[in-house]
């Protein structure tokens, strides 16, 4: 299983920004992203970006998220700017790869805005 390492989360307050790292240590991923649960709420899906660079966005995130990557750490990115007290919640990355390492998930991260 290769280990996700997640990082950036903490409050902030609407309106603000925060930036959300997570490294597939020592791996090629075929695509990353991140997934998130609200208090109370199912998870959904937030961004991915493949090892190429093509991106995808939820809804009611685009144009506020940004997600990118550096391929030479297989580290991505997602810049949070405009955040909303709705953007509360526990962010996961994930990553897949391609063959035997299957998919991974880190730890989650928590993400508070306040109003």
């Amino acid at each position: 299983q290769v280990p996700l390492v997640e990082s950036g989360g903490g409050l902030v307050q609407a309106g603000g920004s925060l930036r959300l790292s997570c490294t597939a240590s020592g791996s090629i991923f075929s695509y990353m992203g991140w997934r998130r649960q609200p208090p109370g709420k199912q998870r959904e899906g937030v961004a991915t970006i493949t090892w190429g660079g093509s991106t995808d966005y939820a809804d009611s995130v685009k144009g506020r998220f940004t997600i990118s990557r550096d391929n030479a750490k297989n580290t991505v990115y997602l810049q949070m700017s405009s955040l909303r007290p709705e953007d509360t919640a526990v962010y996961y990355c994930y990553a897949h790869f391609g063959g035997p390492l299957g998919d991974s998930w880190g730890q989650g991260t928590q993400v508070t805005v306040s109003s």
